[in-house]
């Protein structure tokens, strides 16, 4: 059974997709078969892992609002074992679509649930709202990761992600449980990260990945290539902190 992780967290720009790809081309290269499930309207995800979304004749949007078979909307990536349901800008209309639509916070879970057994993880990459779409991806998921970036404001609206995680779990999908709280943009030289650091694990304990993604400038490069920094740059530190990260999950999950 395919473990499916949202990475979730509603303040925008925290590495939830450059987490979300990278995490995915490693756990590929660690011989996992992934797919990852862009679950963001502005389709990062997708172009960072080179799918022309102009040429994508049917994306998540289609999968959710007209049923269409989630087998048509998948496509292979550059990575051997890595695969993409790619998103599209019309994502952001599906939300309104979806009102009147019947058990509406578990469509995605329907959309998925055909291919689970297919592959070892699904990522589903969270646009940065706590929107029906991300309310879906929490109800499809077995469990949730949390980047949290190493900045002044980095836990500020993590109370009202938590609460909805708890709501979620006590309304609509009893076994979600938090993968971990992921810090990104770490840089060791700030007293400010090193300060950040210490208190989301002082809040957070066994909670936080040993695993740190540090700031690299090899991995803000990589998705305007297409890659993920994995085929960009394997020596990279971002392609370490990102393998360690796979490493870590399969050692949770094993």
């Amino acid at each position: 059974m395919g473990r499916i992780i949202a990475l979730a967290n509603q303040k925008g720009g925290v590495g939830k997709t450059t987490t979300t790809m990278n995490l995915g081309a490693s756990l590929a290269t660690l011989e996992k078969s992934v797919l990852i499930v862009d679950a963001d309207p502005q389709a990062n995800a997708s172009s960072g892992l080179g799918v022309d979304i102009k040429e994508v004749e049917f994306s998540l949007y289609e999968c959710i609002v007209n049923k269409v078979d989630v087998r048509d909307a998948i496509y292979t990536t550059d990575i051997d074992n890595l695969d993409i349901i790619p998103s599209h800008i019309d994502l952001v209309g599906a939300e309104i679509e979806m009102l009147n639509m019947e058990g509406r916070e578990k469509i995605l879970r329907q959309v998925l649930e055909p291919i689970r057994d297919e592959y070892d993880y699904i990522l589903i990459d969270c646009s940065p709202s706590l929107g029906l779409i991300t309310v879906n991806a929490l109800t499809a998921a077995n469990s949730v990761i949390i980047p949290v970036q190493c900045e002044y404001f980095a836990l500020e609206g993590i109370s009202k992600l938590l609460n909805t995680i708890k709501i979620i779990k006590s309304k609509l999908n009893t076994s979600l449980e938090i993968e971990g709280f992921l810090l990104t943009m770490y840089d060791s030289r700030l007293r400010l990260a090193n300060q950040i650091y210490d208190e989301v694990k002082r809040h957070f304990q066994e909670l936080v990945f040993k695993t740190v993604i540090q700031r690299n400038v090899k991995l803000s490069e990589s998705p305007s290539h297409g890659l993920p920094v994995i085929l960009y740059d394997a020596d990279s530190t971002g392609s370490k902190n990102h393998l360690a990260l796979a490493k870590e999950i399969i050692g949770k999950n094993s």
